[in-house]
């Protein structure tokens, strides 16, 4: 298998607390893989650190074989894309959105690629309305098709589904499992909820008091 994303003997501490200690992991282009764990276990700070948001202690990452610090940390965070419980939607339309990540970059989309983006995330009869207007569940879908628009190689995703509902849930484990087939994607995607796990991942990591403590292959 392609492994795009490997972790070494990773750890991270804050004063007086451990986070995670001396995990090791990979993910594999086209794989999904499950992260759980009780809360406060160090799920959230080990994705944090593997998006290079915080500094590790110790240990190694790699993205395509390359060491983190051998990739500019721009450059990294657009190759592997972090995203979190709740999205805030940028200013302006749903097309402005998906079109900002790439203009970063000085690249532009047209416009049958953002409806495309939009349309894998239910959204793509809102493309012209101002992204302030959206529910909190089309706001975190308006959140997965913009990062999309980057074409990262890694997701990482912290209990994106969490606070939504059903329609929204849906939406988002289809797009995350059509886009990881089409594209070769590598997801780690954390959640609570053991259900999900099963349906969205074939292999299971499971997380406590900061060490990664099983694995699961279905």
């Amino acid at each position: 298998m392609n492994t795009l994303l490997e972790v070494r003997h990773l750890s991270r501490s804050v004063p007086d607390k451990v986070l995670f200690r001396d995990v090791s992991l990979v993910v594999n282009a086209g794989e999904i893989v499950s992260l759980r764990g009780p809360s406060g276990c160090g799920k959230s700070s080990l994705l944090r650190c593997l998006s290079r948001l915080d500094a590790v202690d110790s240990g190694e990452i790699r993205l395509s074989g390359m060491l983190a610090p051998e990739i500019p940390v721009l450059a990294w965070r657009r190759r592997i894309a972090h995203m979190f419980q709740a999205s805030l939607p940028l200013p302006g339309s749903l097309s402005d959105n998906v079109r900002y990540g790439p203009a970063l970059l000085g690249q532009s989309l047209d416009d049958s690629e953002i409806l495309e983006l939009l349309a894998s995330v239910g959204l793509e009869a809102k493309a012209d309305q101002d992204a302030s207007t959206l529910s909190g569940g089309e706001a975190q879908r308006l959140g997965l098709a913009r990062i999309l628009a980057n074409h990262p190689e890694v997701l990482l995703l912290d209990e994106p589904t969490s606070a939504l509902d059903e329609a929204s849930r849906e939406r988002i484990e289809t797009c995350v499992t059509e886009s990881v087939k089409s594209r070769g994607l590598a997801c780690l995607w954390v959640t609570h909820d053991p259900a999900q796990a099963e349906r969205m991942a074939k292999r299971h990591l499971f997380m406590d008091a900061g060490h990664l403590v099983a694995e699961d292959a279905a």
